[in-house]
């Protein structure tokens, strides 16, 4: 069988596919990942076909799909405001110019490639249209875009497309999911606000192949809670890419990350009841006067460490709330653009956590105690855990999508 992989926009969709497509390869399949030029060495440390075909999410794409939606002075909308329009951006430029930009640049790929299944970003439609020209059907893999958007919003771009590009232009918003889609979560906890039941899978923690803690981390003290703090790839991202003028247009700014790290320093230097471990992701920092329950580190891997912590605080990515799950750790989350926010307010419902409002140093190492405090967190986690657990491994999806696309090794 022959699969063909896109991924593009944060490293972190790309690691939600490692799993996969590494339990394809060891069953014999032929898989080809097409991604973008950053994407591109995650793929290549596993031996993979990798073609770097796929642009950046490209400003013109933002802006264009803003169109004349934009209120007098978005800047002076409140985030929930702006999270809303941000959101609505989002639909109209992945049903519309992103979608075709992907399609033009995935199309030859595929037709050379000519797979039997397709595997996509949850954000990439580009490939969806390529796949129903070809006649293959296709999956979106784990991504917190494609749980947050929902299809009814995308429906009128992507039957412009189809339409334009001859293609059949059905009017169930779910066309774009016409196979199903892939997740690590069970159905009970899923994250997913507008998409049917998914393939569900267990949440794996081995992602980072020989991944260990360092030597450091054993000499931790074990008599307090440990809690682990990280604000994850995709805001500093973004914001340097901001920074060197190649970042979305948007009529507002991202949050900075370096301000958030900040704030979460002070917050864990609150936190002298804890040890508090926080990955600074490369930003800069002010060391000076940290406490001693305080340890500062690049990065360090997340799902070996979230399996003896009793906190994550977390900016809530998608792929953060399932690690989280998957070693039954409760959340406190302070959501920073994107599906983030729509991630903590489920984390709220869920009962797996707290989604911090007051977003200042007290307010989040209050959020921290509450959650630390509060044993219907930890039993909801546990919860979770023991439900993914009863997920069949990632392995088991190997025989699911060969029934889809109805062919084997």
């Amino acid at each position: 069988m022959r699969v063909l992989c896109t991924t593009f926009g944060s490293p972190s969709h790309g690691r939600a596919q490692l799993p996969l497509l590494r339990a394809l390869v060891a069953a014999g399949h032929r898989v080809r990942v097409v991604t973008t030029s950053a994407l591109t060495p995650l793929f290549e440390r596993e031996e993979l076909p990798v073609l770097t075909r796929l642009p950046d999410l490209p400003d013109s794409s933002m802006a264009s799909a803003i169109g004349d939606a934009l209120p007098e002075d978005p800047a002076r909308l409140a985030p929930e405001e702006q999270q809303r329009l941000l959101l609505d951006t989002l639909s109209r430029a992945m049903s519309g110019p992103m979608a075709r930009a992907l399609r033009e640049a995935v199309l030859p790929v595929a037709r050379d490639f000519r797979p039997h299944l397709v595997l996509r970003d949850g954000m990439d439609l580009g490939v969806c249209l390529a796949a129903e020209e070809l006649g293959v059907p296709h999956l979106p893999t784990p991504s917190g875009a494609a749980n947050t958007v929902d299809p009814r919003a995308l429906l009128p771009g992507l039957t412009a497309l189809r339409a334009e590009f001859g293609l059949p232009t059905p009017d169930d918003p779910m066309s774009v999911v016409p196979h199903g889609r892939v997740d690590y979560v069970p159905p009970s906890f899923s994250f997913a606000r507008h998409l049917p039941p998914s393939w569900s899978y267990r949440q794996t923690v081995d992602v980072d192949r020989g991944a260990v803690l360092p030597d450091w981390v054993t000499g931790l003290p074990t008599d307090r809670p440990l809690v682990w703090a990280a604000l994850g790839t995709a805001l500093p991202m973004l914001h340097e890419r901001q920074e060197g003028g190649r970042g979305p247009a948007l009529p507002f700014a991202f949050p900075d990350p370096v301000e958030t790290l900040r704030t979460i320093v002070a917050a864990a230097a609150e936190l002298s009841e804890c040890t508090v471990v926080v990955a600074t992701a490369g930003l800069p920092v002010d060391r000076a006067d940290l406490p001693p329950h305080v340890h500062l580190t690049e990065r360090l891997p997340q799902p070996l460490l979230l399996e003896c912590a009793d906190l994550f605080l977390t900016h809530g990515g998608f792929n953060s709330m399932r690690e989280a799950m998957r070693t039954g750790t409760p959340l406190a989350v302070l959501p920073q653009f994107g599906d983030q926010h729509s991630n903590a307010a489920r984390v709220e419902e869920l009962g797996l956590g707290r989604h911090i409002t007051d977003r200042t140093p007290s307010g989040v190492a209050a959020a921290c105690r509450a959650v630390l405090a509060d044993p219907g967190a930890a039993a909801t986690a546990r919860r979770a855990r023991l439900e993914m657990l009863a997920l069949p491994e990632v392995s088991a999806a190997v025989t699911d999508l060969e029934k889809i696309a109805g062919e084997t090794a």
